[in-house]
């Protein structure tokens, strides 16, 4: 995993329950997407494929988890929020909220 260390700031500024979710979801997106980039943009972190496809943002109560190229996903349960054309997100409150196996398959999904 090729980390940029202002992302690694990035995450160092929120609360340890955060952090933890954080790194967490950095993670997935390092061992399922080949050749991902991450860096600071907007100030915050965006990982990288031939295109920005998600990005991390930490709130008071949640992390937000972004997905660009949402016509690729189907949100059968209708858990992506936001009213955007191109992007959604995924709140996450706490660590048993990730729910690995429909994030990394949306990951893939926009990464193309």
């Amino acid at each position: 995993m090729k980390v940029n260390q202002k992302v690694t700031a990035y995450i160092n500024t929120a609360s340890s329950e955060q952090q933890e979710i954080l790194m967490n979801l950095r993670q997935l997106i390092h061992d399922n997407i080949d050749n991902v980039t991450e860096e600071i943009k907007w100030g915050i972190p965006v990982f990288i494929k031939k295109k920005i496809f998600t990005y991390l943002r930490v709130t008071k109560k949640h992390i937000a988890i972004g997905l660009y190229n949402i016509d690729r996903i189907k949100d059968e349960d209708g858990i992506l929020e936001g009213k955007g054309k191109t992007m959604r997100h995924l709140k996450i409150k706490a660590k048993e909220d990730i729910n690995q196996k429909i994030i990394i398959e949306w990951l893939k999904l926009t990464a193309e």
